[in-house]
């Protein structure tokens, strides 16, 4: 009789259990459903100027108090989209992160409205010895002479997006350097007629800079002059003291004499 009670108990117990269990979960759920949205976020890392398919998309719940302007919940809805901007596996695909409709996959897509590319010739030296990569910003500069025996090198254009190294305009390691043999860059109308300007006056050189640095460069130029200005300053505050040798002072009754110890 009592362990048909205990078991009684035992069974109860197990029954009310499973509704608190059941009752938690409905709770949770609900209460979930109601702070967060379902978005479509990207399901794999996905590189700029790539077409999306549906590998590349997944719906998830988000946080409604972390809500991304310009997102989709339809996954379907952005298929054939090309993205033009690199976009990790799990972050949100907003429309920031999109080419316009109809916009065909490849560079011309990543190219910001009322931009322009423009492709340079470059070595390992004015290539910044290949570590200007795609989504580095350089500044440009320009060695030209003014007159026979008068170069000038100056800088010509600030801050300029690099799109693409050689004909890749997504790298996977962006540690390493990649020497090529030309650069895209993204530059204005008038940007890109200073440039084929300059480098048709002389040589061009790169010189990469942070990417939060949006800060104006104020400089003249340096000439020839300037040069070996500076080079004749460095040479003498540079140049080693000679110290002065020790010397011996001998005195013989009231006469003193100094000789050097060397």
């Amino acid at each position: 009789m009592i362990e048909r009670r205990t078991l009684g108990y035992l069974l109860v117990s197990s029954i009310f259990g499973i509704l608190a269990v059941t009752t938690a979960a409905q709770w949770i759920d609900q209460q979930t459903m109601q702070s967060t949205t379902r978005i479509v976020v990207a399901a794999r890392d996905i590189q700029p100027g790539e077409r999306l398919t549906h590998e590349h998309l997944k719906s998830t719940h988000w946080p409604l108090n972390a809500a991304v302007a310009g997102t989709s919940t339809d996954a379907e809805s952005l298929e054939g989209r090309i993205a033009n901007t690199a976009v990790l596996a799990g972050e949100p695909i907003s429309e920031k992160r999109l080419a316009p409709l109809g916009s065909r996959a490849g560079l011309n897509a990543l190219i910001s409205p009322g931009q322009r590319a423009i492709t340079v010739k470059v070595n390992e030296i004015v290539g910044v010895a290949g570590f200007a990569l795609p989504g580095n910003y350089v500044d440009i500069l320009v060695t030209f002479r003014k007159g026979q025996d008068n170069p000038v090198s100056k800088i010509v254009l600030e801050r300029i997006l690099v799109l693409a190294v050689a004909q890749d305009h997504a790298v996977k390691d962006e540690t390493k350097p990649k020497v090529v043999s030309a650069v895209t860059l993204e530059v204005t109308p008038e940007q890109a007629e200073k440039l084929d300007l300059a480098r048709s006056l002389g040589t061009l050189s790169m010189v990469l800079r942070n990417q939060a640095d949006q800060a104006i460069a104020k400089t003249q130029g340096v000439t020839m002059n300037d040069v070996i200005a500076a080079a004749t300053h460095q040479s003498k505050t540079t140049e080693p003291h000679r110290s002065t040798p020790p010397r011996i002072e001998v005195i013989r009754g009231i006469t003193k004499t100094t000789t050097s110890a060397l």
